[in-house]
């Protein structure tokens, strides 16, 4: 079985908006990535071209996205909930990963971050909806961040322990699946082969 640096995260962040606040909480994830040994590779197309859907547009930065997530075992998409959905950038990027979609067949979690009190709950469902089409196995247990403007300093810290807790988890819980569900399969295939210690 490989070790556990060898096993890459692909983190997407679904806003493009100047200091935001899913980046912030996203970069908690990905903290807490490194620390549990494996490789967290963070995806920001703030300063992509991506194209609309339907163009037909060939697109190098579309390409790099694409392999990015096909050379991860598992993937964390971060998004913002507006007007009662998840955000259109996370939409324009779920657009741009091919068909079949890289997403298909790998493990997801998901976060969201709201400013109101109820926090991205209708993100979440509409975003989980979404994966799961395109064929992601969605983990449960999304979280969900309310009042995210009240968490966050501006440096990115986080002022509530259980919230930081919760976000982190989302890390830990990818990991357990992955070492759970993934890496035993790879080592008794090897084992097959003859190729374990």
């Amino acid at each position: 079985m490989p070790d556990d640096s060898s096993i890459r995260i692909a983190l997407i962040q679904g806003s493009v908006r100047p200091d935001n606040y899913t980046s912030k909480a996203l970069a908690l994830v990905a903290d807490e990535i490194a620390a549990l040994g494996l490789t967290p590779d963070l995806i920001d197309h703030s300063g992509m071209d991506l194209p609309l859907p339907g163009t037909g547009a060939d697109s190098p930065e579309a390409e790099k996205i694409q392999q990015t997530i096909g050379n991860a075992v598992g993937v964390v998409l971060a998004t913002p909930e507006y007007h009662g959905s998840f955000s259109s950038v996370m939409k324009l990027v779920i657009e741009n990963l091919g068909f079949p979609s890289e997403l298909s067949g790998k493990p997801v979690a998901l976060l969201g971050v709201a400013a109101g009190r109820i926090g991205a709950i209708k993100a979440l469902e509409h975003l989980r909806s979404v994966c799961s089409h395109v064929g992601a196995i969605v983990l449960p247990g999304p979280v969900s961040v309310a009042g995210v403007q009240d968490v966050f300093d501006d440096d990115g810290t986080c002022n509530d322990a259980a919230v930081e807790k919760a976000v982190r988890g989302i890390a830990t819980h990818l990991n357990d699946y992955i070492h759970q569900n993934i890496c035993p399969r790879v080592a008794l295939e090897a084992a097959v082969r003859g190729e374990a210690a």
